[in-house]
């Protein structure tokens, strides 16, 4: 199991939390307690991007 990021579409609270791929869970919100969260999988940078 690993911590990922996840970010809620309803209050946009944004927090860590466990994933595991073979365990499915219903995730809810610790802010405002609402069902809609997705994994927040944040961008990485193109090395080969110029500035």
């Amino acid at each position: 199991m690993e911590e990922v990021d996840y970010l809620c579409m309803r209050c946009g609270n944004e927090y860590r939390g466990p994933f595991d791929k073979l365990v499915p869970v219903e995730r809810s919100c610790p802010k405002c307690n609402s069902n809609s969260i997705r994994r927040n999988k944040k961008k990485k940078k193109n090395p080969t991007a110029s500035a």
